[in-house]
């Protein structure tokens, strides 16, 4: 009585693999089909990612998750925010940081002996030690104000003011700065900011410490404009609820800046780049896929009489099929894992040679290495199904 044999999956690994091992050459040409599908599959996704990070760096730096309100001025009453209305918007769930400046009505010269009513077309501002950080600001030369300098009398000079009051850089040598005149007191100059495009009013203003304007300026702590950033997704629901959370008495005395066009333009790009990396990488696949179908095929024929001496020595159907599934699994793996290594450093050295950051996701690095192995077996699977059916008189006959 003939007993059915089970092969272990160590043995028929070994089995699976004997094909690749007695025939490199072949084995070698199928796997590179493989590769480069996948290695086409990394590249035309990773370039593209990383072409649309550098895409979305430059749409951020437009301003898209920032937004600015100012209080609109009314007959009846000063355009001035309630004291508290910053901390109020800082505590609004995807604001990430508030800032603010308030206008001081004080007039600044470049020494006491100018006309005394010429203020240069320049604006006295308060301004929060956190500013910067809400406009994205930079400071060009010297240093922003921070917890000890706001409550001294010092300034930091907007790029279009420092022009105009005769300052193109501070002395690098750390020494006392310059000195303006606003109201009836000299203020040091410690830092001179660089262009700030997305809060131009900035670059015409004269930023004084908000406690140092209150302690030399008469200033009452009220802010005229804030500055806020928040998360992207979010922008319009927090732009909705920012009028009642400044001023809960008089919302209509708020006007809020509408969100950058670039957030628009930021969010079809992410959309149109996603549909197209899915396409990309189907057809990759499928490429690849399709050349693991004919490489088995081809196998298939080329070893009807290894077939047949299995099948005449006892091999049932089942681990005929079970062979050539596997050395069709473990094809498509090794021309994965190449093609992944060959895709990553090309779109590796391409990404630095245009200057754009390196995006290689590795989710979906592992996934098309995993889709490979899956097309392989689908693609092995008629093949092992016609050799399994093929008896040992008809395979042997056909050598």
């Amino acid at each position: 009585m003939i007993r059915r044999v089970r092969l272990s999956p160590l043995d028929l690994l070994d089995v699976g693999l004997l094909g690749i091992r007695t025939r490199r050459a072949r084995a070698a040409f199928s796997a590179l089909g493989i590769a480069i599908g996948i290695a086409t599959t990394v590249l035309v996704t990773g370039v593209p990612a990383s072409g649309q990070a550098a895409l979305l760096r430059e749409l951020s730096a437009l301003g898209t998750d920032h937004l600015q309100a100012r209080a609109q001025s009314d007959p009846d009453s000063p355009a001035e925010f309630p004291e508290e209305s910053v901390a109020m918007v800082g505590r609004i769930g995807p604001v990430t940081v508030a800032s603010a400046v308030a206008n001081t009505h004080a007039l600044v010269r470049r020494n006491d002996r100018t006309d005394a009513g010429d203020g240069s077309g320049l604006t006295v501002l308060a301004a929060r030690p956190d500013l910067l950080r809400a406009v994205d600001g930079k400071v060009r030369s010297g240093r922003w104000l921070d917890a000890v300098t706001e409550r001294f009398p010092t300034v930091v000079l907007g790029s279009v003011a420092a022009t105009r009051l005769g300052f193109a850089d501070l002395p690098a040598t750390g020494g006392p700065g310059p000195s303006v005149f606003i109201g009836d007191r000299w203020f040091t100059v410690v830092g001179i900011l660089a262009r700030t495009p997305l809060s131009p009013d900035l670059d015409r203003s004269v930023l004084v410490g908000w406690e140092a304007a209150r302690d030399h300026l008469r200033f009452d702590g009220r802010p005229t404009v804030i500055y806020l950033r928040c998360r992207e997704s979010a922008v319009e629901a927090v732009r909705e609820v920012l009028p009642a959370t400044i001023s809960p008495v008089r919302p209509g005395q708020v006007v809020v800046t509408r969100p950058s066009d670039a957030l628009t333009a930021k969010r079809a790009t992410e959309s149109n780049f996603a549909t197209l990396f899915l396409g990309l990488a189907a057809i990759a696949l499928l490429v690849g896929g399709i050349g693991v179908a004919n490489t088995m095929v081809v196998s298939v024929l080329e070893r009807r009489t290894e077939i047949g001496l299995r099948r005449a020595l006892g091999a049932h159907r089942g681990q005929i099929r079970a062979q050539f599934l596997t050395e069709s699994a473990a094809l498509a793996a090794l021309g994965g894992v190449a093609g992944t290594l060959i895709g990553t450093v090309a779109t590796a050295g391409y990404a630095t040679w245009q200057g754009w950051p390196v995006v290689v996701s590795v989710p979906a690095t592992l996934a098309g290495l995993g889709g490979a192995v899956v097309v392989g077996v689908l693609a092995g699977v008629y093949p092992s199904i016609r050799a399994s059916r093929l008896t040992p008189t008809e395979a042997l006959a056909s050598t």
